[in-house]
């Protein structure tokens, strides 16, 4: 069930209804409604795949309770790896098989070895990659005595399968989640109204500007051979908004609807395109994913406290990891090491924490420093986003051979003046929000004034926004 379909606004009213009038007697009852309504949510997508989330479920809450129970470290340490073993083991076999079976084949290849290989035709489970992280970060922080074992099967069952986050996150810590789970939620109208806000903002980032994007940047992408550089440009630059638009319209969906049954998520995006450099930009894109492997792989490597080698080695590992999370595709590693060469000179020269504060703060614009600072930091980000999207290392490296030619000073072939338009509507918007939680939180304006913009960004939907059934970019992560 997509966000942007009518099934789900069948859906949502049905559920927030039975939410906060009929089950509203006790949270627990809540909590079933919530649990069932998830289940029925993924199940929409594939109900087989149900089985392996109840599974997913079934593991780690058990895991969690003989952790805390363990006499011994030896014991609790047997029964998190087991649950680590598992959890990856079901990701890498339906995320990674025929991607590392097919790289063994090559290199033996490169041997003069040319075997025969079984490869499987093997269907992703929609959000494996997210809930996998939801339970591994729970048993790990029941290891490390941060939280205790959850008794209630329910409350933790709510916390992985949380239908606004199941699919594409963001990756949740029971941290943050489960007190909210486990306390009665008082409907909150500012709360609520806020939320609707954003997952109004999130459908015009879906809708308008990604699903706008993304016909021009497979035109560009599939036929890359015969166009032009300016055009190859243009395509890097619109794939960056098309992902952007994707990823954090979802996520402004998934916080809003989250809003709606008053239960925060964690924030997941922060205007990261204003980042004057790719530290900053890190600490602002898929905040959730970037934490996670900040808090469980990075400082349990030894993070930057030790020599300047180590800090090089683990943050070369996170960055390759954090690619590789993304798909089994070596452009994805390539993707991640190059943000990882970016990120180097910031860390070597200690730079890597000098952007802490929003950008142009207090000011309406960026002073001419800060502009080029943006600038280059987007341009580099595009080159990334370059191996992100190709098929393969090979058109990745075509595309970027064919962008450094004389035609790279032409102007582009039938300009998408619609589409660059809207998205400059976005980052004007997102500008001047940028020191808040979302794009259409404005406390600076007058209610009339506010209202007459939800009216145009309404209006604005109606008019240029895609309405084909276009999946969400990160559904395939």
């Amino acid at each position: 069930m997509l966000f942007n379909s009518i099934g789900f606004l069948i859906f949502l009213p049905i559920v927030f209804f039975l939410y906060w009038f009929v089950f509203n007697k006790k949270y627990q009852h809540q909590n079933v409604l919530i649990l069932v309504a998830s289940f029925y949510f993924y199940a929409c997508w594939d109900w087989r795949f149900l089985f392996l989330l109840l599974f997913s479920i079934g593991l780690d809450y058990f895991s969690g309770l003989q952790i805390e129970k363990s006499k011994t470290k030896k014991e609790a340490t047997f029964w998190l790896a087991l649950s680590i073993i598992i959890n990856l083991g079901f990701l890498g076999f339906f995320k990674y098989y025929n991607f590392f079976i097919e790289s063994f084949a090559d290199l033996l290849g490169g041997f003069g070895f040319h075997p025969n290989v079984w490869l499987l035709k093997i269907v992703l489970p929609v959000g494996i990659s997210f809930y996998t992280f939801h339970g591994l970060s729970y048993v790990i922080d029941i290891y490390k005595k941060r939280i205790p074992a959850e008794r209630n099967f329910i409350d933790y069952a709510v916390f992985v399968s949380y239908f606004p986050l199941l699919v594409a996150g963001p990756i949740e810590r029971a941290t943050h989640l489960l007190p909210q789970i486990q306390k009665r939620r008082v409907f909150n109208y500012e709360q609520a109204t806020d939320g609707m806000r954003q997952i109004l903002w999130g459908f015009f980032k879906k809708m308008v500007i990604a699903d706008n994007c993304a016909p021009l940047v497979n035109e560009i992408f599939a036929h890359y051979h015969t166009e032009s550089a300016s055009n190859l440009v243009l395509g890097a630059v619109l794939f960056a908004f098309q992902i952007y638009g994707d990823f954090s319209g979802y996520s402004d969906i998934a916080l809003g609807v989250s809003k709606l049954f008053g239960v925060e998520l964690l924030k997941n995006f922060a205007f990261p395109y204003f980042s004057r450099d790719i530290a900053e930009f890190w600490r602002r894109w898929h905040i959730s994913l970037s934490s996670w492997f900040r808090d469980y792989l990075y400082i349990p490597l030894g993070g930057s406290k030790g020599g300047l080698m180590m800090k090089i080695r683990n943050t070369f590992i996170i960055f390759l990891v954090s690619g590789f999370w993304h798909g089994a595709n070596w452009t994805f590693i390539i993707w991640g090491g190059l943000n990882a060469v970016y990120f180097l000179p910031l860390l070597v020269a200690s730079k890597n924490r000098q952007n802490l504060e929003v950008v142009a703060m207090n000011r309406s614009l960026p002073s001419l420093k800060e502009f080029l600072q943006i600038f280059v930091t987007f341009l580099l980000t595009c080159f990334a986003w370059i191996f992100f999207r190709a098929a393969s290392v090979s058109d990745a490296v075509s595309y970027i051979g064919k962008i450094f030619s004389q035609t790279i000073f032409s102007v582009p072939a039938n300009l998408p003046y619609k589409v660059l338009a809207l998205i400059g509507v976005m980052l004007l918007i997102e500008w001047i929000n940028r020191a808040r939680f979302h794009g259409l939180e404005i406390a600076r304006f007058s209610p009339w004034l506010r209202r007459l913009l939800y009216l145009v960004i309404i209006y604005i939907i109606l008019r240029y926004a895609n309405f084909g059934n276009n999946e969400f970019i990160y559904f395939q992560f």
